[in-house]
């Protein structure tokens, strides 16, 4: 077995941490330094031993020396340092922020023979923080309202109307386009009702068909049809006490309709396949991109079912009509993806911001949120510039698929012929036309399918 001396065992220890270590003696003279320390500051231990401690400019030592004393050090007054905050300077004149521990030496007869310090490299959490502080500062901010942020007027309308909504236990129905925020508004208007240690369960009607929707809504007995193995629980007994949201519920079937209609009655539901009444207290909060009043007159919407779910109604604004807080949105989402990513992006030049202002925002909010992402995946540092955002942006007349709040025929057709225009542009290829519209592939999915288009037929 090799066999290590005492001193050579010391240095092995002492190199292997990953905290930067120094000893000093009385006057302050560097007589030992760690590979740590090394790698911290950018000096050699060559450079650093024999000079004074001085050398590294060590902040909190500056202000001993100009309280004065004996020794210069207060680490000799004091006899110790525990957890002191404090900036040192890198050989490349960069100051770098540490915690400091530090001891002073004794030698058996107790008289005083040098010092020994600790340093830990804060640099990285302190620059996490004033991130954490900023974007903290940005969420508690005057434009903005329980994570929604906005300052336009209309905004500000719907803010009040958030709280009026919360106050109440009466059903609320949100209107707004894809994107436009009816989930944070749900979600805001549970967070400040009385039931907000309560559940709070989404359903996206728009996802499941008939059967499915209402296993998905009442639960089920085991056998209640095929694949039902065993008793589930829905989502509003799972609501219980609670809120649920209830998102695109234009397109809930007539047939379901009818039974939420009685859950509404009642207070009650009925898992699929039992006729046992289950009481619920769940209030329910309803969004929608679709016209309910059209959906009403061709029959596809019971009215009795819109008076019930409609007693609050919110109608949130499309981007488009609220410019004015792109910017606003813009420094939000930034500082957002900083903070998660790590990236040092520090905001957007006035070309890139000036070609948002002008786009039509088909896909409103999410899709800024998608824009701003875009860049940050291909903006490396420094600011977001014309060059970092998506393809669609560059074309000096972008196709703008906008989707009206409520569809008429005339704007629908006006629609199915700019995905038309967008598929041929593309030659056919459904990636490349909904990057040009400004969506989603599985929202032109969705609406080739409503409008029955033939992408081979146009593009054949």
């Amino acid at each position: 077995m090799f066999h290590i001396e005492k001193y050579e065992w010391w240095q092995i220890v002492v190199n292997t941490m990953m905290d930067g270590l120094m000893v000093v003696d009385v006057d302050g003279t560097i007589l030992f330094v760690n590979k740590a320390l090394e790698g911290l500051t950018g000096y050699s231990k060559d450079e650093l031993i024999g000079q004074s401690c001085r050398i590294l400019e060590c902040d909190t030592c500056v202000g001993a020396i100009k309280e004065g004393g004996n020794r210069y050090c207060s680490l000799f007054r004091q006899e110790n340092v525990r957890r002191c905050k404090c900036t040192l300077r890198k050989k490349n004149g960069e100051y770098f922020s540490v915690i400091k521990n530090a001891a002073v030496l004794k030698d058996s007869s107790g008289e005083l023979i040098g010092g020994v310090e600790t340093f830990t490299d804060i640099s990285e959490i302190l620059a996490k923080e004033k991130e954490i502080l900023k974007l903290r500062r940005q969420l508690s901010r005057g434009d903005g309202f329980e994570g929604i942020i906005g300052k336009h007027p209309s905004m500000k309308r719907i803010f009040e109307l958030i709280l009026s909504a919360a106050h109440s236990d009466a059903p609320v129905i949100i209107y707004g386009e894809s994107g436009t925020g009816k989930e944070l508004v749900a979600a805001a208007i549970h967070k400040l009702s009385r039931r907000r240690k309560g559940p709070y369960i989404k359903v996206n009607c728009a996802a499941l068909n008939e059967q499915l929707l209402e296993s998905e809504l009442f639960g089920h007995v085991r056998g209640a049809f095929t694949g039902a193995n065993r008793t589930r629980v829905g989502r509003f007994e799972a609501a219980h006490k609670g809120s649920i949201f209830l998102d695109e519920i234009g397109d809930i079937p007539l047939s379901t309709q009818v039974k939420l209609l009685r859950v509404l009655q009642e207070k009650e539901i009925e898992r699929v396949g039992d006729h046992r009444p289950i009481p619920i207290d769940v209030r329910i909060i309803a969004a929608t991109n679709k016209d309910l009043f059209k959906l009403m007159e061709e029959g596809r919407f019971r009215d009795d079912f819109y008076y019930r779910i409609a007693v609050i109604p919110i109608i949130l604004p499309p981007l488009r009509a609220r410019k004015e807080d792109i910017p606003l949105l813009v420094d939000y989402f930034i500082s957002r993806l900083s903070l998660k990513t790590g990236k040092v992006i520090n905001g957007i030049n006035s070309k890139a911001m000036a070609q948002l202002m002008e786009y039509n925002w088909p896909g409103n909010v999410r899709e800024l949120i998608n824009t701003i992402e875009y860049a940050f995946a291909v903006c490396q540092e420094g600011q977001i510039t014309p060059d970092h955002l998506p393809h669609h942006f560059h074309f000096s007349h972008p196709v703008a698929l906008v989707e009206p709040q409520f569809n008429s025929a005339k704007k629908s057709e006006e629609e199915k012929n700019r995905i038309i225009e967008a598929l041929k542009s593309a030659g056919g290829n459904r990636v490349k036309a909904a990057t040009l519209l400004g969506i989603s592939r599985v929202t032109l999915w969705k609406k080739i399918k409503r409008y029955g288009i033939e992408v081979k037929q146009i593009c054949g």
